[in-house]
């Protein structure tokens, strides 16, 4: 009979090293992207970083695809719910649906979204076949390639994007006005790689030295080159702060409208904007119709000198079955008749503005009182004066693509109208404030940012946060924004870029097939 001695020996000679865990590594990309992403408490956005580590280590180490697949799944679940926990705050507080049955959905989410992590750890499996130093390489495509696939399968979510948590460092994302915020991903998540890679090859370690040089020395540059060489105009938002919750009770609505009036008059007497910006759905009424409600609003404008963006659901006659649609709009009023233009949501948002598979789902959707709107077509920006205005409601601010059309109509100023009231004082309001800044460095233009209870901001062409305000208090300020018609070389490439990413996929498949500088005997962490 073996001593105790010599059997703990054996158990100690046994044991999973804590580093080697998965479970470690599961919930240390988790707590990663907690603090890496935007969130109310601290933001540390290098430790985003651990979940591309996390996902390449165990994606390599895995002796079978399935098993690589699964690991990365499981950790880029837990991944996503740390980012996403907040969806149960809507669905719960506003869908009316018991807590029971909210607390899963964001899991739901989570693990539907643990997919695309799941495919990149597969990826990482195959990069095996493959040198370290272009696996590397690989990876860093296969993660540009996997945001991108979550910007565009099944309508599009693209909030999980690994760049956004470095916008609070500006220096290192200003790259993405040439290769955008899917390519500077793909350069962060190369760089993990790289630094895992680095353990079996040090020539792995040039990737991530040159990755982060490359895009420090670049933002730099960007950075300290950058001058403003055209007028500037004094736009204001107003943040009516209006609680969710009787925002659309019909016995409110004279006074949500009496709010922004005051607001918009206290900014107009105090700093003479040139255009006032609400935010979405401000007003909680059909605004296109002459009524007494909307009657302050037009007044606002006829007697002072700022044009209007109100926004506001809108309808459309239409012939039967249904003798209506409805749309998310904004309008734009300006002039001393308070002309009336507008834009229509494009981009809606599954679940809560409309139900997807309507016909063979028969339920409702989960957000009540916005009703089912349909996506609006709209191919010019809204004109006031000097100001060509590229309208993003809500989450359309987190697509690339929507603002590179803005931009390719002729928007010299980009607006996001939003209302992160859904969300309370969670992540959610903050990380989506990141995104949009994302979009003001592809684009090279300002950003506006009108909500109903924060965060309200003006976004400078390098990404630059000045916070209007904080959450759930009312206010109006203004801030000098300046129209810029120059493109970035991310516009002016945008197509390219796709058929370069078409291009490096026929590639990289090709030297995986034929197994190009395949290294040594693969060491599974166990």
């Amino acid at each position: 009979m073996p001593s105790i001695s010599k059997a703990c020996a054996c158990c100690a000679r046994n044991r999973t090293p804590v580093l080697h865990s998965p479970i470690f590594w599961t919930l240390a990309a988790g707590l990663g992207v907690l603090f890496g992403y935007a969130n109310p408490w601290t933001q540390l956005p290098i430790a985003s970083l651990l979940l591309p580590i996390a996902l390449a280590s165990f994606g390599m180490a895995a002796p079978t695809p399935w098993t690589a697949f699964k690991h990365a799944w499981r950790i880029g679940s837990v991944a996503s719910f740390a980012c996403l926990y907040w969806v149960y705050w809507p669905v719960m507080y506003y869908g009316e649906i018991h807590w029971a049955l909210s607390l899963p959905m964001p899991v739901l989410l989570a693990m539907a979204m643990g997919c695309y992590y799941g495919l990149f750890g597969l990826a990482a499996h195959l990069s095996n076949r493959i040198s370290h130093v272009l696996a590397t390489m690989f990876l860093g495509f296969a993660w540009t390639v996997m945001e991108l696939a979550q910007a565009s399968l099944l309508s599009g979510f693209s909030w999980l994007t690994l760049s956004s948590a470095f916008v609070s460092w500006p220096m290192v994302v200003q790259a993405a006005s040439v290769i955008g915020a899917y390519g500077v991903s793909g350069v962060l998540a190369a760089i993990a790689v790289g630094l895992v890679l680095g353990v079996r090859c040090r020539m792995c370690l040039l990737v991530p030295l040159c990755g982060t040089l490359a895009l420090l020395v670049f933002g730099w540059q960007r950075m300290d080159s950058y001058a403003e060489t055209t007028p500037a105009h004094n736009v204001a938002v107003v943040q009516g702060n209006i609680d969710q919750s009787i925002k659309w009770d019909p016995a409110y609505q004279r006074s949500t409208m009496d709010t922004y009036v005051r607001l918009s008059r206290e900014v107009a007497a105090n700093s003479n904007p040139e255009l006032i910006v609400w935010p979405e759905t401000s007003m909680p009424f059909y605004f296109q119709d002459d009524t007494p409600l909307r009657a302050p609003a037009l007044e606002l404008v006829r007697s002072g000198k700022a044009a209007l963006i109100v926004g506001a659901p809108a309808y459309e006659r239409t012939a039967a079955p249904r003798s209506f649609v409805l749309f998310n709009r904004a309008f734009l009023l300006s002039g001393a008749d308070a002309k009336m233009t507008w834009y229509d949501k494009e981009h809606l948002v599954p679940f809560g503005e409309y139900m997807p598979f309507s016909s063979i789902i028969p339920v409702d959707k989960i957000i009540s009182g916005v009703g089912d709107f349909v996506p609006g077509k709209n191919e010019q920006a809204l004109k006031s004066g000097d100001l060509a205005l590229g309208m993003l409601i809500c989450y359309e601010a987190i697509f690339a693509e929507l603002a590179q059309e803005r931009v390719a109509q002729g928007a010299n100023l980009l607006i996001n109208i939003s209302n992160d009231a859904w969300f309370g004082s969670t992540s959610a309001p903050h990380q989506h404030l990141q995104l949009t800044a994302l979009r003001a460095i592809e684009q090279g233009r300002y950003i506006v940012r009108s909500t109903n209870t924060g965060l309200s901001a003006f976004i400078d062409p390098l990404g630059r946060i000045k916070l209007a305000g904080p959450q759930f208090q009312q206010l109006a300020t203004s801030g000098m924004v300046h129209t810029r018609t120059e493109l970035t070389q991310f516009h002016v490439l945008y197509g390219y870029l796709l058929m370069g990413l078409g291009a490096l996929a026929v590639l990289f498949a090709i030297l995986i097939i034929r197994g190009v500088g395949r290294p040594g005997q693969n060491h599974s962490l166990r």
